[in-house]
């Protein structure tokens, strides 16, 4: 008999999967840990409107020993509205690594896979886990998923320091925050630009009135137009009131580098690096879309957006895209520090049409649901 069971979480293991995120830090120069308080069920509903936490038991003690998202959304397929899963928030507790939990969970997974739900799904790798890219991609067993690299995405922490002037507009444009009466327009426009990227979101107004959006308000995206006409949208997402990362230790010259480095960032108007046992203060660009994927429309955009961050007291605005969209470079003209991970398409070895109808089109990733 295996050693662990593996099931659907309830609500009575909230704090044991919490117990397990905060215990189990993320090594690096800065080791950090990604915590879900004060409950982890509560931002479950901004990753997919269907959400199922598979956990892994340990008999003999009973403890979780590892837990794991499966999430379905709508998303923008080669420009058709697909419902998509996403394999996520995978977490192992260190005492029990290397026992056949993965093994033993995509088993599990596949169970839950045959409800028909998606016919694939999505997730991202950081680059540098060689762990993870070794047992899910170079040497994965014959049982378990497929997993084909998509693209490689960039994200950037982008250092919010002194609020910048305004970048010039073109004759008849204009830079506003939303309404709740622009939410319609704003749909609109998210559907029709949204769909030239593969995996876009597929949001209804109804998303922004619930749980599928939790803490971002309409009045949190930024609209550009141009003679009246939308050309761009972009949100300020907050998360922290559910999600955190939390900084546990520093490492190397960092470490001894910290009080000298806070004074220069205190200087040049930035805010200091937390000390060990407080959370990154950050909020996520969310919703980027631009009509023609319009670099211009961008930059002006999130121009706004930063200086809006800087308005709340945030240390960094998060920004996600593809390194294939010309958008990055605009982004990466702001100091800022950069991570990196690859987007994988995962199908089971007996259904792989997902893998290859897909097109060429430039993904985006909504990194505030992964």
């Amino acid at each position: 008999m295996s050693e662990f069971t593996f099931d659907l979480a309830t609500p009575a293991d909230d704090s044991a999967i919490r117990r397990l995120l905060a215990n189990n830090p993320v090594p690096g120069r800065v080791t950090v840990t990604y915590e879900r308080e004060p409950n982890y069920f509560l931002g479950c509903a901004t990753m997919g409107h269907f959400c199922q936490v598979l956990v892994a038991r340990h008999r003999p003690s009973g403890q979780v020993a590892a837990v794991a998202t499966r999430t379905t959304r709508p998303l923008f397929v080669n420009g058709a509205i697909e419902e998509v899963g996403y394999i996520g928030q995978l977490r192992v507790d260190e005492r029990f690594r290397a026992r056949w939990l993965v093994s033993g969970g995509f088993r599990y997974f596949y169970q839950l896979h045959a409800d028909g739900r998606v016919a694939g799904y999505i997730t991202t790798i950081i680059e540098g886990n060689t762990e993870a890219q070794g047992i899910l991609v170079e040497h994965a067993r014959r049982h378990f998923p497929v997993y084909r690299e998509v693209d490689r995405l960039c994200t950037l922490a982008i250092i919010l320091r002194k609020q910048k002037i305004p970048l010039p507009l073109k004759e008849g444009a204009n830079i506003t925050p939303a309404s709740p009466a622009d939410l319609p327009a704003i749909i609109g426009f998210l559907h029709q630009y949204g769909a030239t990227k593969q995996f876009f979101p597929v949001f209804g107004e109804a998303d922004f009135a619930g749980a599928t959006t939790l803490d971002f308000r309409v009045e949190d995206f930024m609209v550009a137009r141009q003679n009246g006409q939308i050309v761009g949208v972009m949100g300020l997402w907050d998360q922290l009131r559910y999600k955190q990362t939390i900084v546990r230790a520093y490492h190397g010259s960092l470490r001894w580098l910290r009080p000298f480095y806070n004074g220069w960032l205190r200087l040049s108007g930035a805010k200091p690096l937390p000390p060990p046992g407080q959370p990154i203060h950050f909020a996520y660009a969310s919703f980027i879309c631009m009509a023609q994927n319009n670099p211009d429309a961008f930059g002006i955009l999130l121009r706004y957006v930063y200086n809006l961050a800087v308005a709340r007291g945030y240390a960094y605005l998060m920004v996600g895209l593809s390194t294939r969209d010309l958008l990055l470079d605009v982004a990466r003209s702001y100091a800022h520090i950069p991570y990196y991970s690859r987007l994988y398409t995962v199908c089971w070895p007996d259904d792989q049409r997902f893998h290859k109808k897909l097109d060429q089109r430039i993904p985006y990733v909504e990194i505030a649901t992964l």
